[in-house]
């Protein structure tokens, strides 16, 4: 398997005329690497995967792994609130060469914890790559409990989880009732660097899409244990954390993109493009990165 950690980025979906821009998508792959981040998420929640059909779902997976061409990992999306059709996806995208898989919580459905297990539990038994938990409760209104990852974590191939909860005692707790060498990735990119002090290995980043040099050289510098570089990095990323999300993500995200000129701020319904305050402080924000003049 190859090393899930650093700044992994969940990547937007460009559109254009209301179709996956190829083009633009590709070019964002190439600067992400050239950048230094170590890893890639397609149609995650980011890449607004709820409104991609089945073909564009495939097609953007396709895309991100030609175009990485082994570079780095690419960790595919395969969430989905029906179990029989996560499974779908989830061996498409091992079919077309993904190195591991990014599985979130059913979401809407709010299943119990035994529901929770018995959903991971089927993806593993269909599936042959590595998979990352997903962990993100303000979405699907549902928590995993740091005991049910512990079952699950004694699954050969649920290699890890994406903690987007926020809740930073949940990195020791984990670390302690989970296997051994089972990887906690934050979800979060406010709290990253904490993340990583209580033990984690990672982020799977919306900030990286905007810049990517910067949050990869924050989380090598985690990593090595410099603390006061990740801090410094951090402190100059935290507007641009800030910014996008003061309004629905990946909007300002796009937001962002269009101003660097890589693709169109462009969303589907029901999101709608960010509000003019949300822009606001996305502007601002990549001035004071020196991103934008």
């Amino acid at each position: 398997m190859k090393e899930l950690k650093g700044s992994i980025t969940a990547l937007v979906t460009p559109f254009q005329d209301g179709k996956v821009d190829e083009a633009a998508f590709c070019s964002l792959v190439e600067r992400q690497i050239e950048a230094g981040t170590h890893g890639l998420v397609p149609v995650g929640t980011t890449g607004e995967s709820a409104t991609l059909t089945d073909d564009e779902h495939e097609q953007v997976i396709r895309l991100c792994i030609k175009t990485a061409a082994g570079r780095v990992p690419v960790i595919a999306g395969a969430g989905a609130n029906d179990t029989a059709y996560a499974i779908s996806i989830a061996k498409r995208a091992q079919d077309f060469g993904a190195d591991a898989l990014l599985a979130v919580t059913g979401y809407y459905n709010r299943p119990n914890q035994v529901g929770v297990i018995a959903h991971y539990e089927a993806l593993h038994a269909a599936t042959d790559i590595p998979i990352i938990i997903y962990n993100i409760p303000a979405r699907t209104a549902v928590n995993i409990s740091v005991e049910s990852l512990a079952v699950l974590s004694e699954l050969p191939r649920i290699v890890g989880v994406k903690d987007a909860t926020g809740d930073l005692p949940r990195v020791a707790l984990q670390r302690w009732q989970c296997q051994d060498g089972f990887i906690q990735l934050s979800g979060e990119d406010m709290t990253a660097v904490g993340y990583n002090a209580m033990g984690g290995i990672g982020c799977i980043s919306v900030t990286s899409n905007i810049a990517p040099a910067q949050c990869a050289a924050m989380q090598e510098a985690a990593l090595k244990g410099d603390y006061a570089r990740a801090l410094k990095l951090q402190d100059m990323l935290a507007p641009l954390h800030q910014a996008l999300f003061s309004d629905s993500s990946p909007g300002p995200a796009k937001y962002a993109l269009s101003l660097l000129g890589l693709c169109t701020p462009d969303v589907r319904l029901p999101l709608v493009e960010a509000s003019e305050a949300a822009q606001a402080k996305v502007r601002a924000a990549l001035k004071g990165l020196d991103l934008i003049g």
